[in-house]
């Protein structure tokens, strides 16, 4: 996966920009709050999250680790896609939205165009607990080690409910303060039985 990009702005539009990276311009989808701030030939370097589909490659691009970590938080609730994310981070930041979630604001949440009330409802409901880590306006170093985790996991063959499940068993049985996420990998592969 592409996690950076750091070059030159070659061009910028409403909700992307094209950075040259070594002489290959890559097409990045941002917010519009980020992509307004940005012009032409200014050096920058974006957090990325890469989306494959069938017929598309599609890169999104944050300035704000955060921002793409919940960016991918967004992405685990049902019926929320890669388009509605982005439209949710479009405004505000990942600490504004993730207080609007802990708070249950839904009359901020519904605003986000393409949400709607059953989208700001469904938000609140699967994301309340874990949005309270980015409500602070910092990610603890916790949560991006147990994203790694989860994310070694299913790329170990481990769907994304077994993963979650054996991140959350270790949690339980062990004080995982301070632990590599190689240790944390490794004490739930043990706790699953398989090493």
């Amino acid at each position: 996966m592409i996690s950076s990009v750091t070059g030159t702005v070659k061009s910028t539009s409403i909700n992307s920009i094209v950075v040259e990276v070594g002489g290959v311009g890559v097409l990045l989808q941002v917010p519009i709050r980020i992509a307004a701030k940005i012009q032409s030939g200014e050096k920058v370097s974006f957090h990325t999250y890469l989306i494959v589909r069938e017929d598309a490659l599609t890169l999104y691009g944050f300035t704000e680790i955060l921002d793409r970590d919940f960016f991918e938080l967004l992405l685990s609730v049902t019926g929320i896609g890669p388009k509605v994310a982005q439209s949710i981070l479009a405004n505000s930041d990942a600490g504004t939205i993730a207080n609007a979630v802990v708070s249950s604001n839904l009359k901020t949440l519904e605003s986000v165009p393409g949400l709607g009330k059953k989208g700001a409802q469904r938000l609140v409901l699967e994301l309340k607990d874990k949005a309270a880590a980015f409500a602070g306006g910092k990610v603890g170093s916790n949560l991006a080690t147990s994203n790694q985790v989860e994310n070694a996991l299913q790329g170990l063959g481990y769907s994304s409910k077994e993963a979650g499940a054996m991140l959350n068993q270790v949690m339980k049985e062990e004080k995982i303060e301070g632990l590599s996420a190689a240790q944390i990998l490794k004490l739930a592969l043990k706790s699953s039985g398989k090493q």
